[in-house]
């Protein structure tokens, strides 16, 4: 794979992370039924609230990379690994317990408080597939770290669009003509002749005297 698609996947991978895992977060993740039949969903705000900041944290990871060198790409990289875990872990939580992630929306519903007497009724919870989408999302993102990391020196050098100035001639540039010279010199003289003018006005000396 040539370096600049090395990149290019490595720039694409925390983008996708971090779409997967907002579009996760905004869909329902438990369907839950509890006593007198009363259907509760709770979404990804609710099974998973650490998701938004997560998700952008690894979008901002994409400009980071852009413009990193190639030990903050491994920094950055390290940094993606992380970022995937955490939201693994998140989602992880949720399928693992799916009364404990829709335990908030069975409170606000029924206002019944505490995890026993949540728990208590709470006759059945349903998860949808979209824990398992932050899931992949936090592996996808984990995956990508390392590649990132493992990468960091394989990527093309980047252009840098304005050079530093040159403090010395160019070869084989036109030296600065006679005219030129001349012009600036006699530029030079008028701005000195103006200031000895006012020196001599300051002074309450006529400055047309000889």
């Amino acid at each position: 794979m040539t370096p600049r698609r090395v990149r290019l996947l490595a720039l694409l991978a925390p983008a996708v992370v971090a779409g997967l895992a907002l579009l996760a977060w905004t869909q329902p993740w438990v369907d839950a039924t509890i006593e007198g039949g009363v259907a509760v969903t709770a979404a990804g705000d609710v099974a998973a609230p650490a998701l938004p900041a997560l998700a952008l944290a690894a979008l901002a990871l994409v400009a980071a990379l852009a413009l990193a060198g190639p030990f903050f790409r491994v920094v950055l990289g390290v940094l993606l690994v992380l970022l995937g875990a955490a939201i693994t872990t998140s989602a992880a939580l949720a399928l693992g317990d799916p009364v404990g992630a829709v335990s908030a929306a069975v409170t606000a519903a029924s206002g019944v408080d505490g995890d026993d007497s949540v728990r208590a009724i709470v006759e059945s919870a349903q998860l949808t597939a979209w824990p398992s989408v932050a899931l992949a999302a936090g592996v996808l993102g984990i995956v990508a770290g390392v590649g990132v990391a493992a990468s960091a020196r394989r990527w093309p050098e980047r252009v840098r669009k304005y050079d530093a100035v040159r403090t010395e001639p160019v070869a084989g540039a036109t030296p600065t003509s006679v005219a030129d010279r001349d012009a600036t010199a006699a530029g030079d003289a008028a701005r000195t002749d103006r200031l000895d003018a006012w020196d001599a006005l300051s002074d309450g000396r006529d400055p047309t005297a000889g």
